[in-house]
């Protein structure tokens, strides 16, 4: 009777809470559907639903560029929300992260919203399913909340959903418009898709380099649960899509997590059917990238699973397909929280199979790991300062490695060589071994090519560290553990010594172009050396940074600026009391260089890739402090270019009337870079060195090769031609470089760059110009999937090169070398066209 009695009091209060907790509608004054809620509005909406509801928990985990705030909502019984704390490290001992065993058996169910900006009817939707998850007199959901954890992100990308509803509010009519070409439905660039600095940030699990990406995998790697959705929007004229996924599935997706995909599509399928809605599984969204939304989970022991509406931030309000029906907000609200409510009850339904499958999965890989390679070593020998960087992503997704701890010969696959060689295993060589709980991620992220049992794949097919980072590295087949573990070499702090003639730093990693950067603005005079050169005993290659005293003497308190400032880079200097060098040229030689700081200016606006634009903005916004001019390209003809040292053309198609406003301006004197996309503009022009293609012979090859292929497609079946097309794609095919170790451009590299190739474009060698960074021949292809039609072409195409014109230069980057940000080693080129080349 007293349990009754409790039951009833709380099934009154519960109710009363309810009459106190507002639907979406009566909170926002408007319906769900009928307009974009703004962001703010959101937030307000979940602070709301947790103010009534002790069931349900807020916790902000961040903020964004734009300083709006990153949260989630723990939504559970009351009972499961008072031991949240005990459900999370549950988790983690299941993985092995933390020992002990579990003491409940509570799955917890993440799902993420508005990853992508203008794919803004997430955040729509999960305000729907807040309320409805709150709802004490739906009898079902309780019961599946009395079991589980659901965890709510309403928006992942703030920033791109406030630009987007921003710029839609004021652009949409009051009756409803479906017409596509009405403004409504026009985005101008750069869209709200991207973040602040226009990263894709569905493509950035893994590498972390956006602050919204680096604080939510803090906290989702806190919990690690066992489902996670990621709630999208394709294009318009594409109905629904959800899982089961596409081929390629990557060779290290378990049974189970294959299992509940079909268990999850058909029981959202009974539904849609229900509904007639119109949807398809198994097509185009492929589980191989590891750095989004579905794959990073899965490589993290859970089930991960993308979900695509159609509609996209072209639909609006609502907009016409091309069968000439009406897509409306309201119907894709109704869709998303239809396949979220699905997606708790399959978890439900399975959570006994779930946290045993989950449990099973950390305990197999870490003790049995099904990859061909179980361990991998980092030579000690690597600069430190880029180890570094590869460790802090490490960190950063919790994989573990120590010190080798031990002198062994080996055999183990060469990432430099792409072939299996002997290495003599050092005391101070970092092992990263796959007997951990980050098994999966960890072989993932080292794999030196991923097994593709089908070619068309969504996204790059290649990402190794070793090649992204530039470090001398070994896959091994064999289990090789750490005998003890890593501690960096404790910094020593540089002395300021007024008796130092020069100050000398190195020039290998992002982090010396941070201090380059640092010194420049403080009005510090910095130099480069053209020869390598040894002085009081140590050797100093080419492109080391030399500060000086002399032509520093206006600089105050100039030994105490220099040093403070490489001490809170951690970055040790060398010093020397005299100009005169033991060998190599003395620094009052013409091959020692001044640095001068550059003005300058980054193209943007239509026509321009957001995400290279995005890509180089953070590089040099975010990552060097560095000040940067913005131009859209439609300025640069009546813009006062002359106030300008160095101009950035990111991938992008550029108008030919450009052509001789910008050789114009290199001709007097300025230095123009060139990405990917945009060399087409100077490619093949009469008064100029950049040429399409290669080689008589290799086109002579290559005309054969599509020759026979074209034969082949004649006949080809009309669904296979997809197939076919690959055939001319570069889907991040990885190729070593050869770089000119003389020339700024290769500074800091030791002759050898591994580009990522995503374009089938090729430029031949130029006859004047200079071929900084080149291709040399096809047994240069290390891994990822390009197709034989372009291949040929590639052999001694060029990748970095620079032509000159008067008094100023073209720089030609042919491959975009800081691609999405996590490609660190590039980053060091980049540096060098905008800093040392030229000057």
């Amino acid at each position: 009777m007293k349990k009754f009695c409790l039951l009833v009091a709380l099934l009154v209060f519960q109710t009363m809470l309810l009459a106190q907790t507002k639907s979406p509608a009566e909170f926002l004054g408007y319906e769900l559907g009928e307009r974009f809620t703004p962001h703010h509005k959101v937030v307000a909406y979940f602070q709301h639903v947790a103010t009534e509801n002790p069931g349900v928990v807020l916790r902000e985990y961040g903020k964004t560029n734009e300083l709006r705030p990153l949260l989630v909502a723990f939504v559970s019984s009351v009972a499961n929300i008072d031991r949240l704390e005990t459900i999370r490290t549950d988790n983690l001992k299941r993985t092995g992260m933390l020992e002990g065993s579990p003491e409940l058996s509570i799955p917890v169910h993440w799902m993420s919203y508005n990853v992508h900006g203008n794919e803004a009817v997430s955040s729509e939707a999960t305000m729907m399913t807040l309320f409805s998850l709150v709802d004490p007199e739906n009898s079902q959901y309780r019961s599946w909340l009395d079991e589980m954890l659901v965890v709510l992100d309403p928006c992942v990308n703030p920033d791109g959903q406030e630009r987007y509803v921003n710029w839609y509010q004021q652009k949409m009519n009051q009756v409803l418009q479906p017409d596509l070409q009405s403004i409504e439905h026009r985005e101008p660039w750069p869209g709200g898709r991207p973040n602040h600095y226009l990263f894709d940030l569905n493509r950035d699990w893994a590498w972390q380099t956006q602050v919204e990406s680096q604080q939510r995998l803090a906290l989702y790697n806190e919990w690690l649960p066992q489902v996670h959705l990621d709630f999208h929007e394709q294009g318009i004229n594409s109905p629904y899509y959800f899982a089961p996924a596409a081929e390629p599935l990557h060779a290290q997706l378990t049974d189970f997590q294959q299992e509940y995909q079909e268990r999850f599509g058909r029981n959202t399928a009974t539904y849609f059917d229900a509904n007639d809605w119109f949807y398809f599984t198994k097509e185009r969204f492929d589980l191989l990238y590891p750095s989004y939304g579905d794959t990073y989970p899965m490589y993290n022991g859970a089930i991960g699973m993308t979900i695509e509406q159609g509609g996209s931030g072209r639909a609006g309000i609502g907009g016409y397909t091309a069968d000439g029906d009406t897509v409306t907000l309201k119907d894709r609200i109704i869709h998303h929280h239809t396949t979220g409510i699905s997606a708790i009850q399959t978890t439900f339904d399975l959570k006994e199979q779930v946290l045993k499958a989950y449990s099973n999965y950390f305990e197999e890989s870490s003790s049995d790991p099904a990859g061909p390679y179980k361990s991998f070593v980092i030579k000690g020998s690597n600069p430190p300062a880029k180890v570094q960087a590869l460790l802090d992503l490490l960190d950063k997704n919790q994989i573990r490695y120590g010190l080798s701890g031990k002198n062994a010969s080996l055999t183990g696959f060469s990432y430099r060589s792409g072939q299996s060689e002997r290495l003599n295993l050092e005391e101070n060589d970092i092992v990263v071994n796959a007997y951990q709980p980050k098994s999966v991620l960890t072989q993932v992220l080292f794999e030196p090519e991923p097994v593709l049992n089908d070619s068309i794949t969504y996204d790059i097919t290649s990402w190794a560290l070793p090649y992204a980072y530039g470090l001398e590295a070994y896959a091994l087949e064999s289990r090789l553990d750490a005998k003890q573990p890593y501690e960096a070499v404790a910094f020593e702090p540089n002395q300021p010594d007024a008796e130092t003639l020069a100050y000398i730093a190195p020039w290998n990693a992002t982090l010396h172009v941070k201090f380059l950067s640092a010194l420049l603005q403080d009005g510090i005079r910095v130099r480069y050396n053209e020869y390598p050169f040894e002085v009081g005993g140590k050797s100093y290659p080419t492109g080391s940074l030399i500060v000086t005293r002399g032509g520093n003497d206006y600089v105050p308190n100039f030994h105490q600026k220099v040093t403070d400032l490489a001490n809170s880079f951690q970055i040790p200097l060398g010093q020397t009391r005299t100009g005169y060098m033991d060998s190599g040229k003395d620094f009052g030689s013409s091959h020692v260089r001044v640095i001068r700081k550059p003005s300058i200016a980054l193209v943007g606006g239509e026509g321009v890739s957001s995400l290279n634009f995005g890509e180089i903005w953070h590089f040099l916004d975010s990552e060097l402090a560095y000040p940067v001019v913005i131009l859209e390209q439609d300025q640069l003809t009546s813009a006062d270019l002359s106030r300008y040292d160095v101009m950035v053309l990111p991938s992008g198609s550029y108008p030919e009337e450009l052509y001789e406003t910008l050789t114009e301006w290199v001709t007097a004197g300025g230095k123009l870079l060139a990405l990917d996309d945009a060399l087409k503009l100077f490619a093949d022009k009469p008064d100029g060195m950049l040429r399409t293609f290669a080689s008589e012979d290799e086109r002579a090859l290559q005309d054969s090769i599509e020759s026979k292929a074209m034969e082949e497609e004649k006949t080809a079946p009309f669904l296979e031609r997809e197939r076919l097309d690959i055939s001319t794609y570069a889907a991040g095919a990885i190729f070593e470089v050869q770089l000119d170790p003389t020339h700024p451009l290769g500074y800091g590299k030791n002759g050898t760059f591994y580009t990522l190739k995503n374009s089938s474009d090729r430029y031949a060698l130029m006859d004047q110009g200079i071929n900084a960074g080149y291709i040399s021949g096809l047994d240069s292809h290390r891994t990822g999937f390009i197709g034989y039609k372009i291949k040929p072409g590639m052999a001694r195409s060029l990748v970095f090169g620079v032509e000159p014109k008067g008094r100023g230069q073209l720089i030609y980057l042919a491959d975009n070398p800081v691609f999405r940000s996590f490609w660190e080693d590039g980053k060091l080129i980049l540096a060098n066209a905008l800093f040392l080349s030229g000057n």
